[in-house]
């Protein structure tokens, strides 16, 4: 499965553009698209999810003029890619992550752009909420991309985003070099590992087919291989991965069911039964031991009781019985003596 977790959307996005979008990453080979809102802090107390709802059931195709009416039901049932929900947010301090869980529960994907290299940092190395950093490779850092912390976050299972539609759009010269100059440092310092290729495409002609997209990021310094996996391993990673914290606790999957051996099921049987001829034949005790009457007199045999089989266990006395005894022992050896 091909995936593209990028496809930015805003209040002023029209529902013409974004399906528009949807439907030419579709035909271009996308299985998983995700809609992308960007927030910028302070993060609101009332947090809502105001990204359209898509079906991912198929959908009918316009009919096609000068094409045979038995070949256009084949022809009209497109199915749409799965439709995610991501939210990014711009982070410039550390310090102002206290609603980022609030946030993430609300979105599929939670996804953090740093500004500073304090923020870069904590993205990296101590925040558990975001599985995805996302960089905009156009802009130039204040600090330098260091192979420790990026290794750290990969091993951590962070994935680095890559917008290739970031150059594709840029607006001189300058900010292509940029691009170019800051991918290579990302992919020196990650030896390629971590990386999902990504659109960021605000219309069609942003979008590149996967072919396309591993050609480009080989001109880049970014081999094929991992090319390959930046858009179908590392993303898929991202989105299981995201999906086990919503429905586990801290990334534990819940256990529903267990089921018990056969040798458990007789020994809790065998239990029960000696506990019910232990309580005087009271409750599932009295039923089995009837039964087993039962199947003794079918068969013509009497049924032995623990005292005359001669490997039961003794009959327990109560305490006032104990007692009784103790005192008719007494006097009877005082009646002696």
């Amino acid at each position: 499965m091909l995936y593209d977790l990028n496809i930015p959307w805003s209040p002023t996005t029209t529902s013409t553009d974004l399906s528009l979008t949807i439907s030419f990453a579709s035909s271009l080979g996308y299985n998983v698209l995700a809609l992308n809102h960007t927030i910028t802090p302070p993060i609101p107390s009332q947090i809502t999810n105001p990204l359209p709802k898509f079906p991912s059931s198929p959908t009918a195709a316009p009919a096609t003029p000068g094409i045979a009416s038995s070949q256009q039901p084949q022809m009209q049932q497109k199915k749409q890619p799965n439709i995610l929900h991501r939210v990014t947010v711009l982070l410039s301090d550390p310090s102002q992550n206290y609603r980022l869980p609030a946030l993430a529960a609300a979105y599929d994907i939670l996804a953090v752009r740093p500004t500073t290299e304090k923020a870069f940092q904590a993205a990296c190395l101590s925040m558990a909420e975001p599985s995805l950093i996302s960089l905009d490779l156009t802009q130039h850092f204040p600090f330098h991309f260091r192979p420790k912390p990026l290794m750290a976050a990969v091993a951590r299972g962070v994935r680095f985003e890559v917008c290739y539609a970031q150059v594709l759009t840029a607006p001189d010269t300058r900010a292509r070099a940029v691009f170019v100059s800051n991918l290579a440092s990302l992919v020196r310092a990650t030896k390629g590992r971590g990386i999902v290729a990504s659109s960021e495409a605000r219309s069609p002609l942003g979008l590149r087919a996967p072919n396309d997209v591993v050609n480009l990021l080989a001109v880049w310094g970014l081999g094929s291989e991992r090319g390959t996996e930046a858009l179908g391993v590392n993303p898929r990673g991202v989105v299981v991965n995201e999906g086990i914290k919503r429905s586990g606790f801290r990334g534990v999957v819940d256990v529903l069911e267990v089921g018990g051996r056969e040798d458990d099921v007789k020994q809790q049987q065998q239990q029960q039964r000696q506990q019910g001829k232990k309580n005087g034949g009271k409750g599932k005790g009295v039923k089995d031991v009837k039964q087993g009457e039962g199947e003794d007199k079918g068969n013509g045999q009497k049924r032995k009781t623990p005292d005359e089989s001669g490997d039961g266990a003794q009959q327990t006395i109560s305490k006032r019985q104990a007692k009784k005894l103790r005192v008719a022992l007494k006097e009877k050896e005082k009646e002696a003596t």
